[in-house]
């Protein structure tokens, strides 16, 4: 079995993900290539996108979102708000859609809601939305409330909605529409996505979005996968058969680990040397996402809190020879960077110059 290093792999990786060089592809083809941009921070995934860009087009994530609708928003990976190209949104929600963990006793305690209360809103907001308009928040659980006639559901609903929300959007009945202001509204992806094909078999889900992670995030293991998909929520004899419907797989060697790549991939892989390259991501970046905050090859375990911070939050971080060296922040146009090692100067302050009018731009949107 060909075996590789991981600072090859990271190389690959960085090559796959548009960050060396940036390339030309349209918002929609770098998060299709990137099998989603993470989107719980609007001016994140903005400046994901624009990074791996050699000319970003300011508004391109909003005109393709509003006008084009070539990018979906909603809850897909790990329960967090993505971009997800709208023709291929389905497979992965439908993958998400699998953990199934609202039918936990313990998840009905927490939130107030059974599986029949789930079906109940789903219904009410399918029926909702069906006529094609967009509704706020407000206005879409005062839908759900008049047509299911419960005061229970208004309860969840109003203490909870996103955490309610988020099943009925693994199952492709609603999806973001256009912000109204500082409003976000919801719409029905079958009146709001131009050919949407609803959510597909599973293993035809598994073939597309497997396929897309190891493209942008591979070698990888079955484990890495769900990891990435639903914090390792899966049952582990489900991921084997997504793994064995994803069709033909070569696999390889990662430092005694036997993983999955592409087969298509495995030469280029096998020919990639490592990179000495200087980068730096926003928050949030699917680089980080991709392998994990845990994965110590990428992040050094002693720093991961620096990078993997409260309630969630994942910081800015500098690229060096492929691995996170440090985490950056802007305050008023100014980006300071605080390193986790020695980063070489002048590529360092070349990235800050080329960063930092995407900032601005990421920012307005």
């Amino acid at each position: 079995m060909a075996s590789v290093t991981w600072s090859q792999v990271l190389a690959w990786r960085m090559r796959r993900q548009l960050l060396e060089p940036a390339g030309d592809l349209p918002a929609a083809e770098v998060a299709r290539r990137l099998a989603g941009v993470q989107a719980q921070v609007a001016s994140s995934a903005e400046l994901a996108v624009a990074v791996r860009q050699a000319a970003p087009a300011p508004g391109e994530v909003r005109t393709a979102l509003r006008d084009e609708r070539s990018l979906i928003k909603t809850w897909a990976m790990r329960g967090t708000l993505h971009l997800l190209p709208a023709d291929e949104a389905g497979a992965y929600l439908a993958l998400c859609a699998t953990a199934r963990h609202w039918e936990k006793p313990s998840w009905t305690k927490t939130f107030g809601a059974t599986p029949a209360d789930l079906e109940a809103i789903a219904e009410a907001a399918g029926e909702a939305l069906a006529g094609g308009a967009a509704l706020t928040r407000e206005e879409l659980n005062a839908a759900i409330v008049e047509r299911t006639g419960s005061e229970h559901l208004a309860e969840v609903l109003g203490s909870g909605w996103g955490t309610l929300l988020k099943p009925l959007a693994w199952w492709g009945v609603l999806c973001y529409g256009p912000s109204q202001g500082q409003r976000v509204t919801f719409a029905s992806p079958e009146r709001f996505v131009p050919g949407w094909k609803g959510l597909p078999p599973i293993e035809n889900a598994a073939h597309t979005a497997i396929r897309a992670f190891l493209g942008a995030h591979g070698p990888a293991t079955p484990d890495m996968f769900d990891n990435w998909l639903i914090r390792k929520a899966s049952r582990k004899k489900d991921v084997k058969a997504w793994f064995a419907a994803a069709g033909e797989l070569a696999t390889v060697e990662v430092e005694d680990v036997e993983m999955f790549v592409l087969p298509e991939h495995l030469d280029e892989l096998l020919d990639t040397e490592p990179t000495r390259s200087v980068r730096l991501l926003g928050g949030f970046d699917q680089y980080i996402l991709g392998a994990g905050t845990g994965a110590t090859y990428l992040i050094p375990a002693e720093r991961r809190t620096e990078v993997s911070r409260a309630a969630g939050w994942i910081s800015p971080v500098v690229l060096h020879e492929g691995r996170v060296a440090g985490v950056w922040e802007a305050k008023n146009g100014d980006i300071t960077v605080t390193p986790f090692e020695d980063v070489p100067a002048k590529p360092l302050a070349a990235e800050i110059e080329r960063i930092t009018p995407l900032l601005t731009s990421a920012a307005s949107e």
